[in-house]
């Protein structure tokens, strides 16, 4: 902390401890929050019209959560990763999963080293900050469980012993939802442990139009270059972020709030399968890092209200008869959120 920074004193040098604490937590919030919004703003360079996938990428990153990004091919869900994992400063590995992928492919395996005529452990594509989980559709669930321990406990463990993840750890994976030939249908244990669903899909006009004029004057064929993006953040700094943003004030009413919506899902018309306790953790989790990226003193109804959608969607299994009239998980759940009544404050 540089000394402008540092506590304010009284004018007989001592410190106020009644007044310092509370004006030091909001002047961390206050530069946690420009911290977030330079790093949004950062990859609205590379990724143009997807200012709300931004938004929600930046929300699981704060909350320290998992992303699953569908859509179909060519609006950017790869670029997005890329340009995330250029603007962090962490490590960044990439797995591209096919059907012959296999688990030892993404944690490691044992190699015999026949110099020292012992087991050596190599570690896998897993150890890393940021993991791209590209295609996770394409390969079986006996290679998607592989990601589960790390997904929750931030730990892979290899022939008996349990090897920590660096910290922070985040997994975007992405898949093709109209590519159905050839791909694996998620568990949904593994669904789960994903914070946030998110929808990727085409851009309005304008947004194209300037997307084009900005590819067209790339030099790497289709595709944006991610080279001139800078460096924002720090493995140590988006740690401190994440500590900020848990620590952020949330009203019992919002908390509350947060949990009915959760266990609306459970006996609503049109729903065989509800959200379990990890949305409910998660729609808080979420609220409050929505809550620092705009820069709030506090969670709003509204924060909780704007990842709602992202959190459910992929924990929640739609009745088979409104399937074939045509509606959609979306369409459900925002009807659901209608309904569920939003605490005044």
């Amino acid at each position: 902390m540089s000394e402008q920074d540092s506590e304010p004193l009284n004018p007989t040098g001592e410190l106020e401890p009644a007044q310092a604490e509370p004006d030091r937590t909001q002047r961390q919030r206050q530069r946690a929050s420009a911290l977030a919004q330079s790093l949004r703003q950062e990859l609205q360079k590379a990724l143009i019209g997807q200012n709300a996938v931004i938004d929600d990428v930046l929300t699981a990153l704060l909350a320290g959560g998992h992303v699953l990004i569908e859509g179909v091919p060519g609006l950017g869900k790869t670029l997005l990763v890329r340009a995330l994992a250029r603007c962090f400063g962490g490590d960044f590995a990439r797995i591209q999963f096919t059907p012959d992928l296999m688990p030892s492919d993404v944690t490691g395996h044992a190699v015999y080293d026949p110099q020292n005529e012992q087991f050596k452990l190599r570690k896998g594509p897993i150890f890393t900050h940021l993991l791209l989980a590209d295609e996770i559709n394409r390969a079986p669930a006996k290679t998607q469980a592989a990601l589960l321990e790390a997904m929750q406990e931030r730990q892979v463990t290899l022939e008996g012993r349990a090897l920590p993840i660096a910290q922070p750890f985040m997994v975007l994976a992405t898949q093709n939802p109209i590519e159905q030939e050839g791909t694996y249908p998620l568990p949904e244990a593994e669904l789960d442990r994903f914070m946030l669903n998110l929808h990727i899909d085409y851009p309005q006009p304008q947004e194209e139009l300037e997307m084009v004029r900005q590819v067209s004057r790339s030099t790497r064929a289709d595709m944006l270059d991610v080279q001139p993006l800078r460096v924002i953040m720090q493995p140590r700094e988006v740690q401190a972020l994440q500590r900020i943003a848990s620590e952020l004030p949330i009203d019992e009413q919002v908390l509350e709030y947060a949990v009915r919506l959760a266990r609306a899902t459970r006996n609503w018309p049109g729903l065989t399968l509800g959200a379990g306790p990890r949305a409910s953790i998660a729609l808080v989790r979420g609220g409050r890092a929505r809550a620092l990226l705009r820069g709030g003193e506090f969670v709003l109804p509204d924060d909780i209200r704007h990842c709602a959608l992202a959190v459910l969607r992929h924990r929640v299994r739609l009745a088979p008869e409104l399937d074939m009239e045509g509606l959609s998980v979306d369409q459900v759940l925002r009807q659901l959120f209608d309904q569920v009544p939003a605490p005044r404050l």
